[in-house]
């Protein structure tokens, strides 16, 4: 059946607003070649939408005869403000962009692992307040239409709701409620941090070109992402990707339901990169979270190569970089090993094709770390598995919250309101 009128007219407005968004300002012309449809169907369009408020002649083409033909339209981005909270154990990042995803404010809260749940619940809605104000001009948050939270733990796939997780602090939960208290009439979602970071990678990073990859997680903890056929997948309590809790050779004992510490996390997280840099007698930070264990590979790689770049080993300084190289290249190589273990078992059960390394440690390890990884997974698996190292590392989890409010909000604004069943 074809589509009616108001039907085709919605989905011609949409096509033209992605483009819009996709592409920046474009004009009548480009975006007649862009959508195929003829000149007074675009003319139409654009009044429509203009007279919606949503788009606005932003400039002109600079095409020498000046008309219609020659205005520049955008989307008007400070139609609405987004917020984007990376919610982590000691603290939370917040930043708050436009309608288009261009960033007007950030900051970065520690919170006190002593603090109360109501004190520490109270200092990151402060935050969020701040920012908000900081990019309205000092108009209060009032302007915000979507919050997007990525955070650690399960997100019940029923309810949308951060499930209760032993370790972590209960205000993570309390966060989501107080937000959504102070601002009625803003859509509060919340999503697992490691899921977030897929989006992201998908997007922007090192899986722009798979629809089918999976995120491993190396920073403070470790988790993963499944991405099969372009759909993040959740399970069915939303567990999937909890890799920490994976049983494996080399730790000693087993997880628990409630402790992850006998699993793969045990391995790789930046607790056990501290002790095996220590090991092999690397320098090691007093605090081994995320970013720490990020320096202490960064550094490894970093003494690898300037090795490399050199001839061979001379008298002198040569000589002592050469020895670092080979204290480094020893831990990158037994850090390979654990990487490996559950990697592997990833492309056993997916056989996505496609492993990025994400957080703070997969890009500090870069190529480097990744191309060790890949390696031993030829050996270990004999499923074809690219190993790739992310390319935005632990900013990720903000960028991944930042797109999805942006999609959510941009899905209700983009459409009317008789026609949002639709779609």
């Amino acid at each position: 059946m074809p589509a009616s009128p108001s039907t085709a007219r919605l989905i011609n407005d949409r096509l033209a607003l992605r483009l819009l968004q996709q592409e920046g300002s474009l004009t009548a012309g480009r975006l007649k070649q862009l959508t195929g449809l003829s000149r007074p169907t675009v003319a139409d369009l654009l009044e429509r939408l203009a007279a919606s408020g949503l788009i606005t002649v932003v400039g002109e083409s600079g095409a020498q005869r000046r008309g219609p033909n020659a205005r520049l339209y955008g989307i008007v981005a400070d139609r609405a403000h987004l917020a984007a909270l990376d919610v982590r154990t000691g603290g939370v990042l917040v930043l708050v962009s436009d309608l288009v995803g261009r960033v007007l404010a950030e900051v970065s809260v520690p919170i006190d692992g002593e603090a109360g749940t109501g004190a520490a619940v109270e200092r990151a809605v402060g935050a969020v307040q701040r920012v908000a104000t900081e990019a309205s001009g000092g108009a209060g948050w009032g302007r915000l239409h979507t919050v997007g939270i990525g955070a650690p733990g399960l997100v019940d796939p029923a309810t949308g709701e951060l499930r209760d997780s032993s370790g972590l602090p209960a205000w993570h939960r309390s966060l989501v409620a107080a937000l959504q208290e102070r601002l009625p009439g803003a859509r509060v979602t919340v999503e697992n941090e490691t899921n977030l970071a897929a989006v992201a990678e998908q997007r922007e990073g090192a899986a722009r070109d798979r629809d089918t990859f999976v995120l491993l997680w190396l920073g403070h903890g470790v988790g993963a992402a499944v991405v099969l056929d372009g759909t993040l997948r959740r399970g069915a309590s939303g567990g999937t990707g909890e890799i920490g809790f994976l049983p494996v050779p080399g730790t000693g004992g087993l997880p628990s339901a409630t402790d992850c510490e006998g699993g793969f996390h045990a391995l790789v997280g930046a607790a056990a990169i501290g002790a095996l840099a220590a090991r092999g007698g690397l320098p090691v930070p007093g605090i081994m979270d995320g970013p720490g264990a990020a320096r202490v590979v960064a550094e490894a790689v970093r003494a690898v190569q300037a090795v490399e770049a050199l001839a061979g080993p001379g008298p002198g300084a040569e000589a002592v970089a050469a020895a670092d190289a080979v204290h480094a290249g020893g831990f990158l190589d037994a850090l390979a090993d654990r990487v490996a273990i559950g990697a592997a078992s990833v492309a056993a059960l997916l056989d996505p094709g496609c492993v990025v390394l994400g957080g703070e440690v997969g890009q500090a390890g870069g190529a480097e770390l990744a191309g060790r990884v890949a390696e031993r997974l030829r050996r270990m698996s004999p499923l074809a598995t690219e190993v790739r190292a992310s390319e935005l590392g632990g900013g990720a989890v903000l960028r991944g919250a930042l797109l999805t409010a942006r999609d959510r909000a941009q899905d209700e604004l983009f459409t009317p309101p008789g026609h949002r069943d639709a779609f």
